[in-house]
């Protein structure tokens, strides 16, 4: 029997490369930028950064010349939905890593397993998502419900009022085995007195699991308003969630000054929303979808930061 020439619409080839690519971005993360453990630097939270955006592109640019331009844009737009609805993400993160009191030379180590569990979760959600869409047309409109109801519900100004240690599954972990609560070290899982404990190290991983899980029921529908194709939702994000960890160590201190993301993101899901919603009696050309999607963006980061500025006390 010949080795198919096609998987899930596209290439073998095609998928080939894209997964060659990411395992030699990951090995080259864990073997050379953090071999060691150790506390990351502002400096090499922007180095990380640049490269991860630069091999995302350089991926982009390769899909955009051996496929087509429209699959080329596709890609941009997006990545750079996932990427920007990521932004919120980082929030969280700081909130788990609060909680659980994580040093920040520990907070990559729980960022690099949350990240390959994501990419685990991403395709079961990603291939669910366009499976509804080719079997029951109607999901459309769910999917496209969902997206404008949170993105409304992200518009009006809110304080966050989050509490990741009291999370279901961070509960649930709590009850199935015993945790070392006092426990400083790198290690998830620890042995005391013939038992063996799990480290908050450990149930902070499990809060930053249960969240992508919740980040992923509007990103995921988010790029499936942009396009249907398999390998082009699960690609973009993949690649957009590989940079979040770089992106964390250096947006940290920046975070609170975007006061406005929310709004600016809760714009992005309402349009996308909308867009699926209208699909079948107005068609949106995907260069349009990202014109709006990084004019919302740009907007978003520079009144932010503009007003947070004014805010400032005058140095004396």
């Amino acid at each position: 029997m010949p080795p198919p020439t096609d998987l899930l619409g596209t290439p073998v080839h095609v998928w080939t490369i894209f997964t060659i690519v990411v395992l030699c971005a990951l090995a080259i993360d864990l073997g050379v930028f953090h071999r060691k453990t150790h506390e990351v630097g502002l400096r090499e939270a922007l180095l990380e950064s640049a490269i991860w955006i630069a091999v995302s592109l350089s991926f982009n640019l390769w899909l955009y010349l051996s496929r087509s331009g429209e699959a080329g844009i596709e890609f941009l737009t997006g990545y750079l939905v996932e990427k920007s609805l990521s932004l919120d993400n980082l929030f969280i993160f700081l909130l788990i890593f609060q909680a659980f009191r994580i040093p920040k030379r520990s907070q990559h180590k729980v960022l690099f397993y949350g990240v390959l569990g994501a990419l685990v979760m991403r395709a079961l959600f990603v291939l669910a998502g366009v499976g509804l869409l080719q079997k029951f047309h109607a999901i459309l409109y769910v999917f496209g419900a969902l997206l404008l109801l949170t993105g409304l519900r992200m518009i009006p100004p809110k304080k966050k009022s989050m509490r990741p240690e009291e999370n279901l599954i961070v509960r649930l972990a709590r009850r199935v085995m015993p945790v070392a609560e006092e426990y400083k070290g790198e290690e998830f899982f620890v042995k005391s007195r013939g038992r063996r404990f799990a480290t908050t190290l450990f149930l902070a991983l499990i809060a930053v699991e249960a969240m992508d899980i919740v980040f992923a029921v509007d990103s995921v529908p988010a790029v499936l308003a942009i396009t249907r194709d398999t390998f082009i939702v699960y690609s973009s994000n993949v690649f957009a969630i590989l940079g979040l960890r770089a992106l964390y160590f250096a947006m940290a201190d920046l975070l609170p000054r975007f006061r406005f993301l929310r709004q600016g993101l809760g714009t992005i899901l309402v349009f996308a929303g909308a867009k699926m919603l209208l699909s079948e009696r107005l068609f949106v050309p995907t260069y349009i979808s990202l014109a709006f999607i990084a004019v919302i963006l740009a907007v978003t980061i520079v009144t932010s930061l503009l007003v947070t500025a004014s805010k400032e006390p005058p140095r004396s």
